[in-house]
C-alpha cells in the first residue's frame, strides 16, 4: 500500500506529532520509545487504511525499530494542518499476523 510520505506528499518529519492519551499509556506499558514511533512514521509500510475514521482518516503502519523489533502504529492524518495523531502502538503477535506482520490471519 505504500509509505506514509506518499499520502502526505512530503517528508513526514515536516508534520507535528500528537500523542493520544491511549497511545502514551501503551508506549509506557510496552516500553516503546518516541524515536521508534518516528522511525515507523518515516520508514514503515501502510498495511491498512481507515478512510472513514473520525475525526481524521487513519492508517496502520508496519515497521521495525532500529533494533529489529516489529511494531504497528495507528496514526490519524490531518493533512491541511500537517499533523499526525498517534492513536495506538503495539508489537504485533505472530499468531494474529503473517507476511512479516503485514497481513492479518483470517
Amino acid at each position: 500500500m505504500g509509505k506514509l510520505a506518499e499520502i502526505v506528499k512530503t517528508d513526514v518529519l515536516e508534520f507535528d506529532i500528537y500523542y493520544r492519551v491511549h497511545a502514551t499509556k501503551r508506549m509506557f506499558q510496552r516500553d516503546i520509545a518516541e524515536d521508534e514511533i518516528i522511525g515507523i512514521l518515516s520508514n514503515g509500510d501502510i498495511i491498512e487504511r481507515y478512510e472513514d475514521d473520525f475525526p481524521f482518516p487513519s492508517v496502520l503502519l508496519n515497521g521495525r525499530s532500529l533494533l529489529g523489533r516489529p511494531l504497528h502504529v495507528v496514526v490519524g492524518i490531518d493533512i491541511p494542518e500537517r499533523r499526525f495523531y498517534i492513536i495506538t502502538v503495539y508489537e504485533p503477535e505472530t499468531k494474529k499476523w503473517t507476511h512479516n506482520f503485514s497481513r492479518r490471519i483470517q
